[in-house]
Order: C-alpha cells, then structure tokens, then sequence
C-alpha cells in the first residue's frame, strides 16, 4: 500500500516518522510514497527529510498519481472536505485527519460519496485504533471494576495563539483538535444511547472555544465530564468509575499505561501497552487490512461512528454559538 500525504505540518511528519518506522521494522507491505504541499519547495523539503520518492506542488497531481493506493489527508480541518471529495471523485482510498470535517454536513456528504462510489474512507482518530481499546474493553466486560457508573477525561495544552486555534476559517477552538478525543474515549467504550447533553466554554476574542465542559448522561446509567482546552496544560488523564473500583488511562491523547484499582482504591495492576512508533501505525495497518477485505469502512472507526460525534460537536458549538464559515446553524 503506497501512501501519499497530502499536507507538510507536523501531523504529517508524524505519519512520515511512522510509515518509515514500519518499513525500518521490516514491514514491507506499506510505504511512503509521495507528499503534496500548495508549494512544490516544501513538498520537495518535507521528502528530502522524510525520504519520500514523490513531492508534488499540488493535491491534485498526488491524487492523480495512478501509484498512490492511500491519500492521507493531514490538511487542518476547514480543508478536509474540498481534497477528499476529489479524491474520492478519482476512486482513490482516504485517511482523514480528525476532526474527519468541519460539521456533520459535510460529513454526510463525503461518506455518503463513499458508499456511492464505493471507495474506501476512515476517519484517522488514532486512539480508536490503538491496543490500549481493546485492553480496556476487556476489562470492562470481566467485570473487573464492577457495573461503570462515571467518566471523566480531560485533554489540555497550552497552544498559544495558533491560528488554527484562533481562526474560525480554520475551523479553529479546542473542541475539534482535543475535545473530540474525550468524546471518543467515551464512545469506544460505551455505546449507550446520550439521552441528555449539556456544556460551557470561554471563549478567545475570535469567538472560539478555547476551553470547554461537557456532560453527557447515557440511557444506561453513565455520567461522562469530559473538557478539553487549547489554553492550560491538562492531566489528559481519562477515569471509568465503577462500583468494585476504577480504571485510570494515562493519556486519553495516546494511552501508554491503565491503572487497575479495587474497590477501596487499592492499586490492583498496571497495564501497559505494546511498544509503539508513534501510535498512528495502527490506523494505518487497518486501512491496509479493511481495503484489502474489500472494506469501504474500518471495523475500528465506522461511519456511522464518525457521524455521530460529528453530530454530538455540532450540537455543542451550536449551543455556544461557536461558528465556523461552512457551518448552516
């Protein structure tokens, strides 16, 4: 499977340090091959450093490119739409950077060109596709912490005045770069119904969500307090509560470690997960393996999941009244 990258920022370069770490690990069934920038100087850098075999000055010459078999979208999200609507137009497979895109709208629209056209797409929100999923899920269902009864995550960094923070063009705030890492850590575990929705949020002078407090209650019982901020250094510590004891996730961003605790909160164990590159390598041995199943979807991130927690953020910054241009609310 031969990846192109569309986009030279550091999530990009994340991907690049990831799929030569598989090849360097002898797995030879994915590759680098080609990186695509607005300007064909920093497309030709960004493969200089990364050892790419081809850098093109546009998206449209990788997306032509009859050797590209994935296009990694690593564009911020207000950008996400226009490039994977062409690719998916040129039947060409697509990873997208979370937030998959700018609202639920456009969501539909792009998946909906997938199953029509019947292209593979998913959405590249790394943690689903990680060990540490099934780690917890499994104990979940042994019942090690009891019935769960309470979530809480947060996810913080202290980001300055980047403007794909600040920039409502760039469909900026906290809520589509981190928020939407604690919404996912509730839903891969939990997939009860959200039967009631509740938030805050300070704002920047740009009317983005800086900071934010979400609640959701599920139809089976659970309380989830999630925040995320673009403005504070958090824990990024995740909790599943529960009536014999508690599980503990290090990072929610890139679990590396759970804590299992008693009743009485006695440490029980810690867990911790296999040696990783960079984490993203899981998202990218599932596209290969979905694809080569004949897939449209990965087992690990549905559409319809991706749907569904672009539709839980509409609903907060419609609430907050935080908008971005492309937005209809």
């Amino acid at each position: 499977m031969r990846v192109g990258i569309i986009g030279t920022g550091w999530i990009a370069e994340k991907a690049a340090i990831t799929l030569n770490g598989l090849t360097s690990r002898g797995v030879s069934s994915i590759k680098l091959y080609a990186i695509a920038s607005r300007s064909l100087d920093k497309a030709q850098a960004f493969a200089s450093v990364w050892n790419v075999e081809k850098a093109y000055g546009s998206y449209s010459s990788l997306i032509a490119d009859p050797n590209v078999d994935l296009v990694y979208v690593a564009t911020p999200h207000s950008h996400h739409f226009d490039v994977t609507r062409e690719a998916l137009l040129a039947d060409k497979p697509c990873l997208v950077e979370k937030a998959f895109m700018a609202n639920y709208p456009q969501s539909k629209e792009i998946i909906d060109l997938s199953h029509s056209r019947k292209v593979f797409l998913a959405e590249a929100i790394w943690t689903r596709y990680q060990p540490a999923v099934k780690i917890v899920r499994d104990l979940l269902s042994s019942g090690r912490i009891g019935t769960p009864r309470l979530v809480t995550a947060t996810l913080g960094y202290s980001m300055g005045d980047k403007p794909r923070i600040m920039r409502p063009d760039l469909c900026g705030g906290a809520l589509l770069d981190l928020g939407v890492y604690a919404l996912n850590f509730v839903r891969m575990f939990f997939d009860s119904d959200i039967i009631s929705v509740d938030g805050h949020c300070v704002k920047s002078a740009t009317g983005m969500d800086l900071t934010n407090a979400m609640t959701l209650i599920l139809a089976n019982g659970i309380l989830c307090n999630l925040q995320s901020s673009a403005s504070c250094v958090g824990d990024n510590i995740g909790v599943i509560a529960g009536t014999d004891g508690n599980l503990i996730i290090d990072n929610i961003n890139n679990p590396q470690k759970i804590t299992v605790n008693t009743h009485d909160r006695e440490w029980v164990e810690d867990i911790h997960v296999p040696e990783q590159i960079t984490g993203y390598e899981y998202q990218f041995l599932a596209c290969q393996e979905a694809i080569a199943s004949g897939r449209l979807e990965p087992l690990e991130m549905p559409h319809e999941e991706t749907l569904y927690i672009m539709q839980l953020m509409d609903n907060f910054r419609r609430k907050w009244e935080v908008r971005y241009p492309m937005d209809t609310f």
